[in-house]
């Protein structure tokens, strides 16, 4: 585990179901130390009556690192706690945003903004259970229940279990009629309500998501909020994690190039194809670090035509980069030459 820093929410990654595995994370630590990485969203279910182990693994590079849960039992959370403290992780996060109908069915997600009390007897029966953090992210509002004060009702009864960190989606999630992809694009932003909830609760770590595209948004946002969390375009440009350290953190450390980022990611490919794991597996989260780069498709298509196949290896992978690399280059000599 790793000790808190004042900055330690300073940037995040938001847990995405599918995306954020740790084949994903290790990716992304190696282009930012500082980031804070989360997990997929686990059941207290799949936890606690599935493979464990499969669902808790990661490699040490990756902390700081956080798990986020799903459920509504605070005697099924608090043993999930004790597996992650268990299993030294930095922090465990209850999801209270996801507005699927999976999810809803569940009772867990976004739906438990209406119980703002089941949340904090949760958030107290994990924070008994172990001694990580124990932080919540939600939406600002649920249906029709969209105002300051309904937001700030529900976050009062978390505070008051002593919980001082909230991860906040902009957006209102409307539960009926409403796909999560809908979820997250349809509803307007509103970071207007949730500057507001940090005035009301100025010792409370306010993390600020949805939205957020880019690293100098996040700069100027970070005058306003404790911390941002980005999730879809660090997925699908992950190149702008090298600016993350620098920009953010202040370190002085020169971003790697995409070469290197895919170098430092070679040895940890060659150990999990050797433990049995697919080259799809790991090369599906690597298909944007190229994006709008001469040799980005050549990568691309290289990576989606044959990194599935059974055969696959590290030659896939090798190749691939060459491709673009030798792309890369041969551009940047045209234009010196036509310079």
């Amino acid at each position: 585990m790793t000790a808190m820093t004042p900055d330690a929410f300073r940037f995040c990654v938001a847990p995405m179901l599918d995306w954020t595995d740790r084949h994903e994370r290790f990716f992304l630590r190696l282009m930012s130390k500082n980031a804070r990485l989360y997990t997929e969203m686990v059941t207290t279910g799949a936890l606690l009556h599935g493979d464990t182990a499969r669902h808790l693994d990661y490699h040490p590079a990756e902390h700081p690192l956080a798990l986020q849960l799903g459920g509504s039992n605070p005697d099924e959370l608090a043993r999930c706690a004790e597996l992650a403290q268990q299993w030294q992780y930095d922090e465990i996060n209850l999801n209270v945003g996801c507005p699927s109908d999976r999810v809803q069915s569940g009772r867990f997600g976004a739906c438990l903004m209406a119980d703002p009390e089941l949340v904090a007897r949760c958030v107290a029966a994990m924070q008994q259970a172990c001694d990580l953090p124990v932080t919540v992210k939600s939406r600002i509002g649920i249906d029709d229940q969209d105002s300051d004060e309904f937001l700030q009702r529900f976050v009062q009864s978390i505070y008051d279990t002593g919980c001082r960190i909230f991860i906040v989606h902009a957006r209102i999630a409307l539960l009926a009629g409403l796909s999560p992809k809908e979820n997250r694009e349809i509803p307007p932003l509103q970071y207007d309500r949730v500057a507001r909830l940090k005035s009301a609760y100025k010792d409370a770590c306010i993390v600020l998501n949805g939205g957020i595209n880019s690293i100098s948004q996040s700069a100027v946002l970070l005058q306003t909020f404790d911390g941002v969390m980005l999730g879809r375009e660090v997925y699908q440009n992950p190149y702008i994690m090298t600016d993350v350290d620098n920009t953010l953190f202040g370190a002085a450390d020169p971003a790697p190039s995409r070469e290197q980022v895919l170098q430092a990611y070679i040895p940890y490919v060659k150990e999990q194809l050797h433990a049995g794991t697919s080259l799809h597996h790991m090369t599906r989260h690597i298909l944007g670090l190229y994006k709008g780069q001469p040799g980005g498709k050549l990568f691309r298509r290289h990576l989606s035509e044959n990194a599935w196949k059974k055969s696959a290896g590290l030659a896939v992978l090798e190749d691939a980069i060459a491709m673009a690399e030798s792309h890369r280059h041969s551009d940047a000599e045209t234009e010196e030459t036509i310079g």
